[in-house]
């Protein structure tokens, strides 16, 4: 039997592994935001870089990716709003709660994602932008 997918998936194989492996582009931003998380708990550095653009140098980021990916294991995701986001949309927000394990602690990460299509186009991929502040 497959693994079971991080992101909550059934199969790992059918879920965001094809988005890791460049064989299939998100098609909302909640796919997007799923498969960011799945890459977090496998350690997919390189898909992380990819969806998320950003001045600084790729080197250093790679590198703190890879630090961080280190101390904390990631154990479950749970969606708790989307808004717009859909394959018609060009931007869209997803919030969330992502359960963690760091130094032997158990954590919750709460965040309201904002993502947006390259080139703000209607057929650009689905990127991570930044993390909005919750209320």
């Amino acid at each position: 039997m497959e693994q079971p997918c991080p992101c909550g998936g059934l199969s790992y194989g059918s879920c965001c592994s094809p988005l890791h492996r460049g064989l299939l582009q998100a098609t909302t931003a909640e796919q997007l935001m799923r498969s960011r998380y799945a890459a977090y708990a496998l350690g997919e550095v390189e898909y992380l870089l990819t969806t998320h653009p950003s001045p600084e140098p790729l080197a250093r980021r790679r590198r703190a990716l890879q630090a961080s990916l280190m101390q904390v294991r990631w154990r479950r995701l749970e969606i708790l709003e989307v808004t717009a986001g859909g394959p018609d949309d060009t931007t869209g927000t997803v919030t969330f709660a992502a359960h963690y394990v760091a130094a032997d602690q158990i954590g919750v990460m709460r965040e309201c994602s904002r993502f947006g299509r390259e080139g703000q186009c209607p057929d650009g991929r689905w990127l991570y932008l930044e993390a909005l502040e919750l209320s």
